[in-house]
């Protein structure tokens, strides 16, 4: 196996630019070789100071540099499916920011392709998973230190949100990270959900419906909710709870040090995702380089993508009709289990 990692970083917006810089001056055994961008100058941009990479505006010219030997997706979730195969194709390790694909269908096209390799090339961005606090919370699950584990309790809170941002995307954009969390968390199967919504804040655009709670079941009858409110003003808040049968853990909330001073007390809250998880990040794309150099992948596999895709579907579904929804799985592939 090859000692470095040759990437080509697909997608140089603010997801794929803020990997880039990661993946120069804080990854180790991996350099950045490639930037694809449909802005050709947005991709020459992003590539200044890096040296030996070349800014490229498609996706399989990249694949086909001889230079390229690992992809970074960061594109939009509705390309990921066609470089995705491309890039199994190339049978070259790939880490794909969520969602795997935008729909349960074609995430199962890239698990049943990933299955036709024979191999796990496919690590999913869900970054949840390497921040400190959440390992510590599920270190303390798996260890059953206060019992069963017996509900979760998840705030995931936006100061605002960018143009465009529909009522569908507060499920398939925001939620989808809880719903791994909770996937991560059990170890189990989300088999169903159902959305409420309540009353809602003047600040939602015209067409969204903020705040909305989520309402989740897992196969061993874990309940869970999430309260997602992506107007809320005050910054990037996304905190857990869980409740177990002989105690109650908190991670998240406010960071940095809680300070009392002329009369009043407090600290602070992030203002992006960017501050709440970097670390996280850090971890993340150190981890998937680690594992890639090994032939194998750091982190969620392209089942997770898939399964939280379907959560998805069933929460936009919830969403329109009020119900409990069920999720609806494929059998599980020896890859896998």
């Amino acid at each position: 196996m090859t000692e470095t990692l040759r990437v080509a970083v697909i997608g140089a917006g603010r997801m794929g630019a803020d990997h880039i810089q990661r993946l120069s001056k804080r990854i180790h055994g991996a350099e950045v070789a490639a930037v694809v961008d449909v802005d050709l100058a947005r991709a020459q941009a992003a590539i200044e100071g890096i040296p030996g990479a070349v800014a490229l505006a498609d996706a399989e010219e990249a694949l086909n540099n001889g230079d390229v030997n690992a992809v970074l997706i960061a594109t939009p979730g509705f390309l990921h499916e066609d470089i995705l195969l491309k890039a199994l194709a190339k049978d070259i390790p790939i880490l794909c920011e969520k969602p795997l694909t935008p729909d349960a269908e074609s995430s199962w096209k890239i698990v049943e392709a990933e299955v036709a390799l024979g191999h796990k090339r496919i690590q999913v961005g869900f970054m949840r998973r390497f921040d400190a606090e959440y390992a510590a919370l599920g270190q303390v699950i798996r260890d059953h230190e206060l019992g069963e584990l017996l509900m979760l309790h998840h705030q995931h809170r936006n100061p605002t949100t960018p143009p465009g941002f529909t009522n569908e995307m507060l499920i398939n954009d925001s939620v989808v990270h809880e719903f791994d969390a909770i996937r991560f968390f059990t170890g189990e199967e989300i088999t169903s959900v159902q959305v409420r919504l309540g009353k809602a804040t003047k600040n939602a655009p015209a067409g969204q419906h903020d705040p909305q709670h989520v309402l989740v079941e897992t196969e061993s009858g874990v309940l869970a909710d999430v309260e997602i409110y992506v107007n809320a003003k005050f910054g990037y808040e996304v905190a857990t709870q869980a409740s177990f049968e002989d105690g109650i853990v908190s991670i998240g909330g406010d960071r940095g040090p809680y300070t009392r001073s002329a009369g009043r007390w407090g600290g602070n809250v992030t203002p992006g995702f960017e501050e709440r998880f970097g670390a996280a990040y850090d971890v993340e794309i150190q981890s998937w380089v680690d594992a890639a150099l090994r032939g194998e992948i750091g982190g969620p596999t392209a089942w997770d993508g898939y399964a939280t895709a379907a959560c998805c579907e069933a929460g936009v579904e919830a969403q329109k009709n009020g119900e409990k929804v069920a999720v609806k799985l494929n059998a599980k592939p020896a890859l896998y289990s």
